[in-house]
């Protein structure tokens, strides 16, 4: 028997999740969740769905019902890796299903055989995929940038960059169904977290000091590097200029001697994912989000 119970975001629901989330995360690799602090954006503000068996916490949904930039809602559904098989997962989903707005998305990372069953016996179909891609430094031969003529590369400074930043993500990411809701609060809030390093934040930008792109890198924990976001003003795509702002994170990681560099990019995004294979990148896991066959792809 599964209890199901509502929590409204609070301190107190918060505490009472940390350690599913890390008995997850040490079966899974994920969700990246520290010892103390706020959860990972994902799990932040919304709904809380709390699973027990009677006694204990065995499964965890997350609501956005905020929604991603299209105004979706969008759920995790999460089950302890010991109270798995048991149907906790589906009674999550019934129960996120009932209660969230039509169109909502949930999100299976990794996406295991089990995600596909529950998806199949609840109607709902594959309308996105985001793929994690990996490269090995030992394997990487990184070339050096090469910057188009007027165009020079500096590092972020914080309390100066977020507002120039934030406009041209919005600019590179209109169609992203959450990056594209960036905003210079999220960029500060950001800067507060114990990896964030301007010094791995680089901005391309042109004699005038405007910003037409950017990399952000990010060093996880386990010493691993991720190309966190690259972006270009598409006033200023062309030229090399994103393959040169990739390099030049590339090159900042392996210098920081991180084995191994990760990322993340939309299945459907074929020039990015072409960019990326012929850096090195290789496929290494895929996440997919499920939805209603009416509330369509990306």
């Amino acid at each position: 028997m599964t209890d199901l119970t509502w929590r409204p975001d609070s301190p107190e629901a918060v505490a009472e999740l940390r350690p599913l989330l890390r008995a997850v995360a040490a079966v899974d690799g994920r969700p990246e969740v520290a010892e103390e602090g706020p959860l990972p954006r994902e799990f932040r503000g919304g709904e809380h769905l709390l699973a027990t068996d009677g006694v204990e916490l065995v499964g965890y949904a997350h609501l956005d019902t905020g929604g991603d930039s299209f105004g979706r809602q969008v759920a995790e559904v999460l089950v302890r890796p010991d109270a798995r098989g048991r149907g906790v997962g589906s009674a999550l989903v019934d129960a996120v299903l009932a209660r969230a707005a039509d169109g909502v998305r949930l999100w299976a990372h990794g996406d295991h055989p089990a995600a596909v069953k529950i998806a199949d016996k609840h109607g709902l179909s594959r309308v996105r995929e985001l793929l994690t891609m990996r490269l090995d430094l030992s394997d990487a031969g990184l070339a050096e940038p090469v910057w188009r003529e007027g165009v020079r590369v500096r590092a972020f400074e914080p309390g100066r960059d977020e507002a120039a930043v934030v406009e041209v993500n919005a600019r590179a990411f209109d169609w992203h169904p959450e990056q594209g809701s960036l905003t210079v609060a999220d960029v500060e809030a950001t800067e507060a977290e114990p990896w964030f390093d301007p010094a791995g934040f680089f901005l391309a930008v042109d004699a005038r000091d405007r910003v037409l792109g950017f990399h952000w890198t990010k060093v996880h924990s386990g010493q691993v590097g991720e190309v966190y976001v690259v972006g270009v003003d598409p006033d200023a795509q062309g030229g090399g200029l994103g393959k040169a702002l990739t390099l030049v994170g590339l090159r900042h990681l392996a210098a920081l001697g991180v084995p191994e560099i990760i990322l993340y990019v939309e299945a459907d995004n074929t020039p990015a994912v072409g960019i990326y294979s012929r850096l090195g990148f290789t496929r290494s896991a895929a996440d997919v989000q499920y939805a209603r066959a009416e509330a369509g792809s990306v």
